[in-house]
């Protein structure tokens, strides 16, 4: 398993629970001092990034893109996939659809979570899951191009009435007819909704693609009441060898929370320094 920590460039979730703050130059290069394996960009859209930048400040640092995430598509720009509005629906789609380019020329996913939207008003759950059938249709196609999945991410509750866990996701991912779709599994998120967390990570099985590496408070790993332990038994037993990223407050500053979280991911994997 791989070490990864999340970057935002969105000021419209500051205060969200994404750990560096201080633009990509100084957090890319911080998070190599560190020695993480990895980041994980939330921007505002990919006009934000300059790809040829980008890729000399990752090859500098010697880190790697491990995502890029579209929630900017609804905290920023309003966009959801389960609109009522066919042609705002279609706006959804584009975006994520520009989200993936930008992230595929590094090898690296898209993750749709936010943007997943929800079943209210005219749009009943049946209808709202379609659309997002729909969209995971769309986007794991775009990313297959690049070789990659797009990654969905199942949500607790109070964000989304789509998918709020491990199993539905399996549901969902397998009623695709494409395969290129895995998913995100949240700790944080699944500390709310999963009667078992280690049992729900064996559900996910060979679906199972990204992790967000966070405490039960949502604070940084270490910070809360989550046992781990069992979980990185669940993860080893289904294989798993992708990224465990931090998507945590940054508490109690952004500096220590990246600290705490690499030195929670080398005890708990047994990573040297």
């Amino acid at each position: 398993m791989k070490s990864c920590i999340t970057i935002s460039l969105v000021e419209e979730s500051r205060g969200g629970p994404f750990v560096l703050w201080d633009g990509l130059d100084k957090s890319i290069a911080f998070a190599a001092e560190l020695g993480y394996d990895a980041v994980e960009i939330f921007a505002p859209g990919p006009e934000s990034i300059d790809a040829d930048d980008l890729g000399r400040m990752l090859d500098s640092a010697g880190l790697q893109l491990a995502a890029l995430g579209t929630g900017a598509g609804w905290v920023k720009h309003r966009l959801q996939l389960a609109d009522a509005d066919a042609g705002k629906r279609e706006q959804a789609k584009a975006f994520v659809r520009s989200i993936i380019d930008l992230a595929g020329g590094f090898g690296a996913a898209a993750i749709i979570g936010s943007m997943q939207g929800r079943s209210e008003g005219a749009v009943d759950k049946q209808t709202a899951l379609a659309y997002l059938c729909e969209a995971l249709e769309d986007g794991g196609d775009a990313a297959a191009k690049y070789g990659v999945p797009l990654i969905y991410e199942p949500l607790n509750r109070y964000e989304t009435n789509q998918c709020c866990t491990v199993a539905d996701g399996v549901q969902i991912l397998e009623s695709l007819s494409t395969d290129n779709v895995r998913l995100l599994c949240d700790l944080f998120h699944m500390n709310i909704e999963e009667e078992d967390i280690a049992a729900a990570l064996i559900t996910g099985g060979q679906w199972v693609g990204h992790i967000h590496f966070v405490d039960s408070n949502r604070r940084p790993v270490g910070c809360g009441h989550m046992q781990y332990g069992p979980i990185i038994d669940a993860l080893r037993s289904i294989q798993y060898q992708g990224y465990l990223c931090a998507e945590a407050f940054p508490w109690p500053d952004p500096h220590e929370a990246a600290r705490q979280t690499i030195r929670a991911f080398r005890y708990w994997t047994g990573r040297p320094e």
